[in-house]
């Protein structure tokens, strides 16, 4: 589904009328990342959904190995925008979700469930929301460049946890680009390498 021709005029809550229920495919083929967002708030009910669809994404062993921290607070958002080196749209943006790996829920895997598994179910928890908040007509960005410490102190991430990516997001200002592609020839193996 295309934007309407007028996106940043129709207004919030209409456009979220126009995409929401869009198809699977037009929902992840609509998906852009949002770095520049309306002041409009989002309410808690639309952030415990996102959550909520967060956590029915996969998981090893159904462990769920991954907490949520949702950061409104002014001043918090400023400290994760400086320890995102400076990315101003975490600072501006009305919601910031602070992803973490839970290690100690993940410990039944040993070293790779603490190295691998717990970031697989923090990724996949990460896709369900963008595309939940995008097909509900918010706009998010997924951002991974962030001094982990500076985070962590930011919101008070326990030692047993890791913060491993923020979720800025809001009713968009901007449409989001859509980036180009590599063919699927040229990221495709079949059978072997």
């Amino acid at each position: 589904m295309k934007p309407p021709t007028k996106y940043l005029e129709v207004g919030a809550h209409a456009y979220a009328e126009q995409v929401r229920g869009v198809e699977t495919v037009e929902c992840i083929e609509g998906r852009t990342s949002v770095r520049e967002f309306r002041a409009d708030p989002v309410d808690d009910e639309t952030v415990r959904e996102a959550l909520r669809m967060a956590n029915l994404a996969p998981s090893a062993g159904n462990l769920q190995a991954r907490d949520f921290i949702v950061v409104r607070n002014a001043h918090t958002k400023k400290a994760l925008a400086q320890a995102a080196y400076g990315q101003d749209f975490i600072r501006t943006a009305p919601v910031v979700i602070v992803c973490c790996a839970n290690l100690e829920r993940i410990g039944h895997y040993g070293a790779r469930g603490r190295s691998l598994y717990c970031l697989q179910d923090v990724a996949a928890a990460i896709q369900n929301m963008s595309l939940y908040l995008h097909g509900n007509g918010l706009g998010s960005v997924w951002v991974g460049a962030f001094d982990e410490e500076k985070a962590r102190e930011a919101v008070g991430v326990p030692s047993h946890a890791r913060p491993v990516a923020l979720v800025s997001f809001g009713y968009p200002a901007e449409k989001g680009v859509h980036r180009r592609r590599l063919s699927l020839d040229s990221i495709v193996h079949w059978e072997k390498w």
